[in-house]
């Protein structure tokens, strides 16, 4: 595992592509909250918060992801690299975990230089005014979490394809619907019980939750079962190859 692990790494940064990704993420993040006018920039605001990161961060997360992700085993299945793969000495499910792991690994490097912003606006606030460490303790794991159903998304979506371009875009999809689709049907057409529920299966509620600095178990629940239900789903493509 470690070896796979090692080299689905060394893999994304071989290429401009990998440096690119992280490079795009900090500048985005960094021109809402420094440059563009409006709310959403601290300077204007006036408040110390990295409120604009956490709120933003998903939706950039929603195209990034997929873009780390659908090379997984997409690329693999067209070079034909996905045979020899599977004939190491390794379970399908562990073959799919490296990969996970990478991409998690990856992701939370390119969260990293995102600290800078937190030391940046601790240093401009005042003492009535300063960051919430709890609140942003907490965003922060929301945010790896949310990063992490978002791989075993775009992994999964990888698994289904040989083409990088439709894994792409399944698995944009496919998170849109789970942080944004029950959060729109609820808030549409559905109240009461069923309401709250379908609130409930959709990411946007659980991530909230815990960028509020509480650590719930339900969200953490929550979280692990959607990232083991799509590496499951991805183990049983793999497995399919066999039947």
């Amino acid at each position: 595992m470690k070896t796979l692990f090692l080299k689905e790494i060394a893999s994304f940064f071989s290429s401009i592509t990998g440096y690119l990704i992280i490079i795009v993420f900090l500048v985005v993040n960094g021109l809402f909250l420094w440059v563009f006018p409006g709310e959403m920039n601290v300077m204007d605001s006036g408040y110390a918060s990295l409120n604009t990161l956490f709120a933003i961060a998903p939706w950039i997360f929603l195209f990034l992801i997929p873009a780390i992700t659908m090379r997984s085993f997409a690329e693999e299945k067209k070079s034909g690299s996905l045979e020899l793969l599977m004939t190491r000495p390794l379970t399908e499910f562990q073959i799919v975990l490296s990969k996970y792991l990478a991409n998690l690994a990856l992701t939370i490097v390119a969260l990293i230089p995102t600290l800078f912003f937190y030391f940046t606006i601790s240093q401009l606030s005042s003492h009535e005014n300063t960051l919430d460490a709890g609140a942003t303790l907490g965003s922060y794991l929301g945010l790896v979490f949310l990063a992490g159903i978002y791989i075993s998304i775009g992994i999964f979506a990888s698994s289904l394809t040989d083409n990088t371009i439709v894994s792409f875009v399944l698995a944009v999809l496919l998170c849109f619907v789970l942080y944004s689709g029950f959060n729109s049907i609820a808030y549409l057409s559905v109240k009461g019980t069923i309401g709250t529920f379908l609130l409930n299966l959709g990411i946007d509620a659980h991530y909230s939750s815990i960028g509020r600095g509480v650590i719930d178990s339900r969200d953490l629940l929550y979280f692990i079962s959607i990232i083991i239900l799509f590496l499951f789903f991805t183990k049983i493509k793999l497995d399919s190859r066999k039947w």
